[in-house]
């Protein structure tokens, strides 16, 4: 019997709500699960550098050390950030006061009522300022609090690595195409970490030198949270832009602000929304709306982690619900070095036909 294709899209659709619906209620497990999945991904070329040199173990170690580096200082980079913001806002309490009263002037010279006007004041007081930044910084080390389980994590994953290999040559004679798919996903997940960590530097070393030429203090920290706000596809620059503009509106006042805010644009707009979603899409072949969709949509799944795991989770779940399914794989885009069609030539081995970009 034929079952109809409105009825395999609805319990095709149905199953995928109740999976997702599944993720969500687990996300504080899933996230860090693949955090640590991905950290273990990027650095395996690293492992099989160190694998002709040394035993597996001390390949293991080298990984496992690697990964939890990389974690800890992007980590403890947004905790100083944060910490710094703190630091620095109450010694502007003077200039928060006459901020406040100056924009309750200009308020009700517009005809705002007084009540209003207070209001507005009061929100510039640099306690609830502080207070409202410790409150994030509370959020961010409860945040980083799943370190342990990720670390843990990275501990066997790191070991586990060493198998992979032996794995997939098996799992290719009964699935070669699901082997192919995963092997492009983690391809795609250390060109997407590599392009983001190239660009990140360019901006952070262009931003920290702009800030500094502005003379904003934080120079240096707030360069180091744009690196690590590059991660973040499409709005990364928006989170990283608010702290320094915060301080340039308390050292200068609105104008200051607002060149901060302009030059911040236009440095972050022309690199991150022009010139690196290309060489994201080259890399992975994500276009850019695709990339805003699934950073909305993992945030939502997955939480915080969410918006840094975003383009690998999407890669995730195009290579084993689209690349592996023989009938699906025409929806794929052109990826120049990707494997197309796999066929068998004439000895019997399996040859991959690469796809030509034009």
């Amino acid at each position: 019997m034929t079952i109809p294709r409105t009825t395999v899209l609805l319990v095709g659709a149905a199953a995928a709500v109740v999976v997702l619906a599944g993720v969500r209620a687990t996300q504080d497990i899933v996230a860090p699960v693949m955090l640590a999945l991905l950290l273990t991904i990027l650095f395996h070329p690293l492992r099989r550098g160190l694998e002709r040199r040394l035993p597996r173990w001390a390949a293991s170690t080298c990984l496992l050390v690697a990964a939890v580096l990389l974690l800890v200082s992007l980590a403890l980079a947004v905790v100083v950030a944060i910490g710094r913001l703190a630091t620095l806002v109450p010694s502007y309490a003077s200039d928060v006061d006459e901020l406040g009263d100056d924009l309750g002037s200009a308020l009700e010279s517009m005809g705002v009522g007084a009540e209003q006007t207070d209001a507005m004041a009061k929100a510039l007081d640099p306690q609830r300022v502080v207070d409202l930044v410790t409150s994030v910084l509370g959020s961010v080390l409860s945040l980083t609090s799943g370190l342990v389980l990720i670390v843990t994590l990275l501990v066997f994953f790191s070991f586990d690595a060493a198998r992979t290999g032996a794995l997939a040559d098996g799992a290719r004679v009964h699935r070669p195409l699901l082997v192919d798919s995963l092997d492009n996903f983690a391809r795609g997940t250390r060109s997407y970490f590599g392009v983001s960590a190239v660009f990140g530097l360019i901006v952070a070393v262009i931003d920290a030198a702009v800030l500094y030429a502005m003379g904003i203090p934080g120079a240096f920290i707030w360069g180091v949270l744009a690196f690590v706000t590059n991660f973040i596809p499409n709005i990364g620059f928006v989170i990283g832009v608010i702290p320094p503009a915060f301080i340039g509106l308390l050292e200068g006042g609105p104008s200051l602000m607002l060149a901060v805010i302009v030059l911040y644009s236009v440095i972050n707009v022309v690199i991150q929304s022009f010139i690196q979603p290309r060489f994201v899409g080259d890399a992975v072949g994500l276009s850019t709306s695709l990339t805003f969709l699934s950073l909305v949509f993992w945030t939502w799944v997955l939480g915080p982690l969410g918006a840094l795991l975003a383009v690998p989770m999407s890669l995730l779940v195009r290579s084993l619900l689209v690349e592996a399914d023989p009938d699906g794989r025409w929806r794929l885009p052109l990826i120049s070095g990707q494997p197309d069609t796999v066929r068998l030539d004439d000895d019997g081995e399996r040859e991959a036909e690469l796809r030509d970009t034009p």
